[in-house]
């Protein structure tokens, strides 16, 4: 969403319906986006539902304290201003709401140019904030291209924006499909390298015996087949940004490499003593959790320290199901640009049943689901039948939980039995989905003797 649109959405928390009324109805005319609460629990449901650029707070309100809710908002909402309104003027409070996050506060009564000067400030704060990290050449490029509007996905909108002017390495965790190169991506297009290289390095699909000379580079002769010097990636990205991606599949010897890299801002070519100044920021991502490769001694503890100075963690797609429906048309509009018929949308009933699918392979899953109804489906309206049939078949499998009266033992049996099913036999892909670890989950197909696909 773009500085302008969010600057312009106001959300005024007041207990006394003519304050909210009042302030609404001024901004109105001035047409600003004017949502209203009565109540603390009403705001944050509204603030879960829509995000807002700007939060009118009352400091007393009837269900919570508003310093608590300014604490709350300020921690859940980063990128919203919050300014306070008080009946009860006091040096005191006002400090403390200052010093919990507020950008201002209003006494009342205030004046109409009071509260419009506070506005302006705010939006002010705002626009410095969001609109000088991505000029106009660059908006469109930078967390535009990420859809998303769940409170999830506005908290790694906000991490992306104050990482994005720093140097300071990032690591991106998150499952498959969870978009972490697009992030690395926006990181990079709102950074002041934005007009340099963006290198992406899939660490899985290199042969490692190809690796270092891949990212390092080297010089005639240096070994068998080097027939010319060559120029590596770390060359490539100077200046630039290097996107490491799944970088747990690195050895341990070009992990030892790579933390001098990081340490000393210069690298050898392989079959060189000659050492090159390299001024890159560096991004790193990774599906696996680093504690445990750590611990497995897969993984340096040194290295991953260098890297998760910022650490941004993507959420999957079932822990921020409300952005489904966006995803849904965004992609759907994608893939019937690039076709030759005309869809019209989804049909309520099919788009249930996207909301309702835990996606285990998360936004590229479905991305994938749409291409693939878009091209081979027919009709203008996408309809539950025309959805695969690990979409359409899972209502059918919940069957199992309503058909009788089960113990908690038999319940367990087949609910891993149906996840087992879905994951096609996968216990590494199972296991995450029931929340337990892989030993775990092997003992209970050998108790229950359950049939593994």
């Amino acid at each position: 969403m773009e500085a302008q649109d969010i600057t312009r959405k106001i959300l005024i928390v007041d207990d006394e319906i003519t304050i909210r009324t009042g302030i609404a109805q001024v901004l109105e005319k001035q047409k600003i986006t004017a949502a209203t609460a009565a109540d603390g629990r009403e705001a944050l449901d509204l603030l879960a539902r829509q995000p807002m650029g700007i939060v009118l707070l009352d400091i007393k309100l009837p269900d919570m304290d508003g310093v608590e809710l300014l604490k709350t908002i300020r921690r859940e909402y980063p990128e919203t201003e919050v300014i306070m309104i008080t009946g009860y003027p006091a040096i005191q409070s006002a400090v403390e709401c200052i010093k919990h996050g507020a950008l201002d506060y209003l006494v009342k009564p205030f004046r109409l140019d009071e509260l419009e000067a506070l506005i302006d400030k705010a939006q002010n704060q705002l626009n410095q904030r969001i609109l000088s990290l991505a000029p106009e050449e660059h908006r469109g490029e930078g967390i535009d291209f990420i859809v998303g509007q769940s409170p999830a996905m506005q908290k790694v909108f906000a991490k992306i924006r104050r990482a994005a002017p720093s140097d300071s390495t990032v690591l991106l965790t998150g499952e498959s499909g969870t978009g972490k190169e697009l992030a690395a991506r926006a990181i990079h297009n709102l950074s002041p390298r934005r007009d340099k290289e963006f290198v992406p390095v899939d660490c899985s699909a290199l042969v490692e015996t190809l690796l270092e000379s891949e990212l390092f580079g080297h010089v005639k002769g240096s070994f068998t087949g080097a027939h010319q010097t060559k120029h590596g990636l770390f060359e490539l990205a100077n200046q630039g940004t290097f996107f490491f991606d799944e970088i747990t599949n690195l050895s341990l010897n070009i992990q030892a490499k790579l933390l001098r890299v990081i340490q000393e801002r210069e690298f050898m070519k392989v079959g060189s003593q000659k050492r090159i100044k390299l001024d890159i920021r560096i991004i790193a991502s990774s599906n696996r959790d680093l504690q445990d490769a750590i611990k497995a001694g897969t993984f340096r503890e040194d290295l991953f320290y260098r890297l998760s100075v910022i650490p941004i963690n993507l959420p999957p797609l079932r822990e921020r199901a409300g952005d489904i429906t966006l995803l849904v048309e965004h992609f759907l509009e994608k893939y019937r640009q690039r076709g030759t018929r005309e869809i019209i949308g989804v049909s309520s009933q099919a788009m249930k049943m996207f909301c309702a699918y835990s996606w285990p392979g998360n936004v590229r899953e479905l991305e994938h689901t749409i291409e693939r109804i878009v091209i081979l489906e027919d009709g203008e309206l996408i309809q539950p039948e025309h959805l695969p049939s690990f979409i359409s078949q899972r209502q059918s499998e919940f069957q199992v939980f309503s058909d009788g009266e089960y113990t908690l033992e038999e319940l367990e049996k087949r609910y891993i039995q149906m996840v087992l099913r879905r994951t096609k036999g996968h216990r590494q892909d199972a296991a995450r989905i029931l929340g337990i670890n892989r030993k775990t989950l092997s003992a209970k197909i050998e108790k229950y003797q359950l049939r593994v696909p």
